[in-house]
């Protein structure tokens, strides 16, 4: 996954996606806090990036690229908005050298300094050409995702591609593997990996036959958009959680005006930034389904748990260690507070009671089926010929009331009294909007 932040290109994107290209450069730049000049220069970039992706798009579809992400709701072949995890994984530096050394190990396993004189032929004679140090940290990189392995043997170790399981399979089972990384990447958080994954897998098939094979059988329409962009945070903040790490970040709150900083390194031109530098200890990352939202919940020396949306943190850095006993303690008391949670919340605990009326006697029970697969821990307690109540008890009803709205008419507020009169209050506003402006229509 990423080894440089790109944050900026994350924001730039997920403007264009709740926009679709509303927005003037200039009210665009100040939204994410950037100039004209570099709204400019990134969407040349992230064109350019379509551009070697979409070769055969036509020209019209290359220049607008608001009217890509605004029209391209089916794209099983090439996810909207994926393309920037493999553009921006790696510097062009980064990506020359790699490059070079999979091209030598691909042929037979090398040493580090048979690597570093195979790479210093393969890169670009205008490039700057890597030391030692540097090649074995790219191998060490390479190692820690699966690339490439240790053959055995005494030092100096030999490496290798790691794709002896590819290897074994025939082609009718790679097409099976194929259709199964695709139905998860598409189905299933996180996914990017998986995307990753896929395209590898589509690439290798390609080469080892005489036609394409990788067929697309299924198309795919994504909601949130936003959930692939959040994943670029996610294999960090994992990482920090595995390792007990506190992280500092800059945070964008969703009422902020702003949703971007650039870091100012010429003191000169520094000026203030609206994100709060914030730093914490991560315990656990929660996805939100139903809005398509990454959550991270974590603790603050300062004011307990805390809780940030992942789409508001941006320049995410590993800070120090604490005590793995600090660490488990506070991991128990942010689940003894979310136990009761249906998604995050953390207030006082209150039974929900709701009527839901079956849809008729004809056809399946989808109502039911509804309500017995997305109401968590709740019960069925009481059920009638047209109807059957609901209780489940959770911290406030915030975060539930959105999914009982969903049901519309199909359902009835019982419990508690407050609760019953606040849905009645929406639904009362929500009929005023619909009612005719004139009286003769």
């Amino acid at each position: 996954m990423a080894r440089e932040s790109f944050d900026k290109e994350v924001q730039f994107l997920r403007m264009f996606v709740l926009t679709s290209g509303a927005y003037s450069r200039q009210q665009f730049a100040e939204r994410l806090g950037i100039s004209v000049h570099t709204f400019d220069k990134t969407l040349r970039r992230l064109k350019e990036i379509i551009a070697t992706m979409y070769q055969q798009a036509p020209d019209a579809q290359q220049k607008e690229f608001a009217d890509m992400l605004r029209y391209s709701y089916f794209d099983s072949t090439e996810p909207m908005l994926l393309f920037l995890f493999r553009a921006k994984s790696l510097k062009e530096s980064e990506s020359q050298r790699i490059a070079a050394l999979l091209a030598a190990l691909n042929e037979q396993p090398l040493t580090a300094i048979e690597l570093l004189e195979a790479c210093s032929k393969g890169i670009p004679s205008e490039a700057a050409l890597p030391d030692e140090k540097t090649i074995r940290n790219d191998l060490k990189y390479l190692e820690e995702v699966g690339v490439i392995i240790k053959t055995s043997g005494s030092r100096p170790y030999r490496y290798r591609i790691h794709n002896a399981f590819i290897d074994e399979l025939s082609q009718d089972e790679l097409i099976d593997l194929y259709d199964f990384i695709d139905v998860m990447a598409n189905t299933q958080v996180p996914s990017v990996q998986g995307y990753l994954l896929r395209d590898g897998l589509k690439k290798h098939m390609n080469r080892n036959s005489a036609e394409l094979t990788a067929v697309e059988p299924f198309l795919y329409k994504y909601q949130y958009y936003s959930r692939i962009l959040d994943e670029a945070h996610l294999s960090g903040l994992l990482s920090a959680i595995t390792q007990r790490r506190k992280v500092q970040f800059l945070y964008f709150s969703p009422k902020a005006g702003q949703s971007y900083a650039s870091k100012n390194t010429n003191p000169l031109f520094e000026r203030e930034m609206e994100g709060k530098l914030q730093k914490a200890l991560p315990l656990q990352i929660v996805y939100d389904h139903q809005y398509g939202r990454w959550y991270l919940l974590a603790h603050d020396s300062r004011h307990g748990i805390r809780k940030f949306r992942v789409e508001g943190m941006t320049q995410i850095e590993h800070d120090e260690p604490v005590d793995p006993s600090f660490f488990n303690e506070q991991k128990l008391d942010l689940e003894k507070r979310i136990k009761l949670s249906w998604v995050i919340d953390t207030g006082n605990a209150v039974t929900v009671k709701v009527r839901f009326f079956n849809p008729g006697r004809t056809g399946p029970n989808f109502i039911k089926e509804r309500v017995l697969l997305q109401g968590q821990w709740g019960e069925i307690t009481e059920e009638q010929e047209d109807s059957f109540v609901y209780e489940i008890t959770v911290n406030g009803t915030t975060e539930i009331k959105p999914w009982i709205r969903s049901f519309g008419s199909s359902c009835e507020v019982l419990e508690p009294g407050e609760f019953r009169q606040e849905m009645i209050a929406e639904w009362k506003e929500l009929s005023g909007y619909y009612e005719p402006v004139r009286e003769n229509i």
